[in-house]
């Protein structure tokens, strides 16, 4: 079954940095077959893997930063409890009163004030930053919807989702921070293949569908 895409501005440009890290697999699968000692073909690879993490950090912080904004314009009574709770800086409410900027633009601002510089790359931070836009328990209800997309032959749960999650976090953080060497060698690292990390892109992509399915 095929699996709509949100036709939003923020998911599109989250597709397109997914493809970016696509066609670094390519690049490294057409270069496979020359085995040159000047470059190790699972550099595109671990190019890729980072690439793909950080298109869906991208994409979460650009959802938040959307949806406080529509829902801070709407002043609904409605809103998240967490949106309703959040504090504003003095200055901030200060130029609301002189009528120098308004409710929607002074809560996105901050917002983004504050999460700007947060990586989005640990379940525990994506929930506490999206309780800003939603109520719903986002890893339990994207752990449903994809097991309903794939004919409930799945059985994911939130914590599994999450672990997941976590796994494809953890080797890029190895890659990018560790530069993918073995535990304990400065020499050796971990191998890669093309088939690694298509599927954690894919894993990538369909939870980020998931999730903002269940954002609405």
């Amino acid at each position: 079954m095929a699996i709509p895409h949100p036709q939003t501005r923020e998911f599109q440009a989250f597709r397109t940095n997914l493809e970016y890290a696509r066609k670094m697999i390519l690049a490294g699968q057409s270069l496979a077959a020359f085995q040159s000692p000047v470059f190790d073909i699972g550099d595109f690879y671990r190019a890729a893997w980072v690439q793909a993490v950080s298109a869906i950090d991208h994409w979460f912080h650009e959802e938040l930063y959307r949806r406080v904004a529509d829902l801070a314009a709407q002043d609904s009574p409605g809103m998240p409890y967490q949106l309703t709770k959040f504090e504003l800086p003095l200055a901030k409410v200060e130029d609301l009163r002189r009528g120098t900027t308004t409710l929607a633009d002074a809560v996105s601002e901050h917002v983004k004030a504050k999460w700007a510089n947060a990586s989005l790359q640990n379940p525990r931070k994506i929930s506490e930053a999206l309780k800003l836009v939603t109520e719903e328990d986002i890893w339990a209800k994207a752990a449903v919807q994809l097991n309903a997309w794939n004919h409930d032959r799945t059985s994911l749960t939130a914590q599994s989702l999450k672990k997941q999650y976590v796994a494809i976090m953890e080797r890029r953080n190895k890659i990018a921070h560790d530069a993918d060497l073995l535990d304990g060698d400065l020499k050796r690292r971990r191998p890669i293949t093309d088939a690694d990390v298509t599927d954690a892109i894919d894993w990538i992509e369909r939870i980020a569908l998931a999730i903002a399915s269940v954002l609405g």
